[in-house]
């Protein structure tokens, strides 16, 4: 089968090739999956996991991406809750091949299922996006209904769920971005929009709760906004500067196969759009990686033509 794979850590994206590989294998509570389109996280070649597996070993070369919907074509020893056949979308492990190929294995757990009316493109946009906004908002920072949220790259792939979910929990949300994101960030439901490069940062005041996926000097400055007792949560990297009141965390995404399915009821009552950035074949992915310009919203990769 095809694959984009990578074996050279230092050649970056440029070591990204389209390649042939062996079809993968089904292990205990496992599922193949024929990928129909995948979704991958830039930074991803940075990753540890991308180059080692759990015991630390060399595990090149490697298939990056770990975002898939698709169908189930095999089912490990011991798998149960998914058939062959059943379309289904979710999370892969970090320290296994990914999803920028034909097949993958997954663990079932992993995995929910996909409702048969909404595309394997707008369902592969959606596990890193929607599951680490959920976990940010709610699961780590305990965002209610009156609070404020402070929303950084409301335009990007995990902003721009973060800003619809905030909204629907009845948050006042401020978004940041770049001022070509302005209308994209209002139109999701943010009531304050503010320019990273053009406005000042600090003129927001004090908020419950500050998310942020950028990291470096604004997160730094954004541990001065979080009001006492308020929460400070990023995925860009681990904290160094604190609130003087409040908490500090940083997290990775897990998968949920519960979160996956209410995520995809809410993205079939028309509460959630995941923000499709541009669409990429296969052929095309290593490409994606360093786009000319930048686009908003999240990347996708169409493995498999309808």
């Amino acid at each position: 089968m095809q694959a984009i794979t990578v074996k050279d850590r230092d050649a970056g994206v440029s070591g990204l090739a389209l390649t042939e590989v062996p079809h993968p294998h089904a292990a205990e509570n496992d599922v193949i999956v024929e990928v129909h389109a995948a979704g991958f996280t830039p930074g991803e070649l940075d990753w540890p996991s991308t180059w080692t597996d759990r015991a630390g070993r060399d595990r090149t070369p490697s298939v990056p991406g770990h975002e898939l919907s698709g169908v189930v074509t095999e089912l490990g020893y011991g798998t149960t809750g998914l058939t062959i056949g059943q379309r289904v979308f979710g999370l892969t492990d970090w320290t296994r091949n990914g999803t920028l190929a034909q097949y993958t294995a997954v663990e079932a757990r992993n995995l929910a299922p996909l409702p048969a009316d909404v595309d394997h493109v707008t369902a592969a946009a959606l596990p890193i996006s929607g599951l680490t906004a959920w976990q940010a908002l709610f699961d780590h920072a305990h965002l209610t209904t009156g609070q404020s949220v402070l929303i950084h790259g409301a335009a990007g792939g995990v902003g721009s769920i973060a800003v619809q979910l905030a909204r629907e929990a009845g948050a006042r949300v401020i978004a940041t971005g770049r001022a070509a994101d302005r209308d994209t960030a209002l139109g999701l439901g943010a009531d304050t929009f503010v320019d990273l490069q053009a406005e000042k940062l600090e003129d927001i005041g004090e908020v419950d709760v500050v998310f942020d996926v950028i990291g470096g000097e604004i997160l730094e400055r954004s541990t001065a906004l979080v009001r006492p007792g308020g929460t400070l949560v990023t995925v860009a990297e681990p904290v160094t500067v604190h609130p003087h009141d409040g908490r500090a965390v940083f997290f990775v995404v897990e998968p949920d196969r519960a979160r996956l399915t209410d995520l995809a009821q809410r993205l079939r009552d028309g509460r959630l759009k995941p923000i499709i950035g541009a669409v990429h074949t296969l052929t095309e992915a290593a490409s994606a990686f360093t786009p000319d310009k930048r686009t908003p919203g999240k990347t996708v990769i169409r493995v498999k033509e309808a």
